[in-house]
């Protein structure tokens, strides 16, 4: 069963050693991405399962303990998914949207409570992707997620993805479903827009909308903003 949830952007800039100077822009949104896992320890769940976005190579589960690291982003800083040795784990590291996962739970103080991880194709289908969530939120036990992506990268003509005139609106409805925990809006995100608008965080939040189809969980926007022409969104469920 979902007890909880935390949604956070993933961009490896909010890790303030590779953001370098430009750290403090984005001290609003580690600072909401902490209460959100704050809600999630408040939830006493038997396990956590961190989901984000990954590549082919990235996609699949991890266990507690598997490492990751910033080095392709020119810093010298491992990390690892929970408090496992990092010993008899799989040899490939975490995906960049995992890695912020686990460098946000080591940040936060993560609790003595099992991590797992989940590496989620972009580009997997609203109903797969639905039909992964009920998978997880039938697992016994209480169960909380960590849910990884960002909106669009469109938002301004310096953005990742140049301005395209969609990419507010996109992001204004996913924010607002996101806080509210509007389960029937997520599914509703369309696919092939938010690959236009290379809005990675789509396919998480509709696992997640699968796996809270039967929890009941209410919703709590925590902060929207989009520095660097990226939509950032931090939401608790719970």
């Amino acid at each position: 069963m979902l007890v909880a949830a935390a949604v956070c952007p993933c961009p490896p800039l909010l890790v303030p050693e590779v953001a370098a100077g430009a750290a403090p822009e984005l001290d609003a949104a580690r600072a909401a991405c902490s209460d959100a896992l704050g809600v999630l320890a408040a939830a006493r769940p038997d396990r956590l399962l961190v989901v984000g976005p990954a590549d082919e190579s990235g996609r699949g589960t991890y266990p507690e303990g598997t490492r990751g690291s910033f080095r392709g982003y020119g810093v010298d800083l491992a990390v690892r998914l929970g408090r496992g040795s990092g010993e008899d784990v799989a040899e490939r590291e975490l995906p960049a949207s995992l890695a912020v996962g686990a460098w946000l739970l080591a940040r936060h103080g993560w609790p003595k409570i099992p991590v797992e991880a989940l590496g989620v194709a972009p580009q997997l289908a609203p109903e797969r992707c639905a039909a992964t969530g009920r998978e997880i939120g039938a697992h016994p036990g209480r169960t909380a997620l960590l849910v990884l992506g960002d909106a669009s990268a469109c938002r301004t003509l310096k953005a990742p993805g140049y301005l395209d005139e969609r990419a507010a609106p996109f992001d204004a409805e996913v924010a607002r479903a996101l806080g509210a925990a509007d389960l029937p809006a997520l599914m509703a995100l369309d696919a092939s827009l938010a690959r236009e608008l290379k809005a990675a965080g789509r396919a998480p939040w509709q696992v997640l909308a699968g796996a809270a189809e039967s929890a009941g969980l209410a919703g709590t926007l925590l902060y929207e903003d989009a520095p660097y022409g990226v939509g950032y969104v931090v939401a608790a469920w719970s």
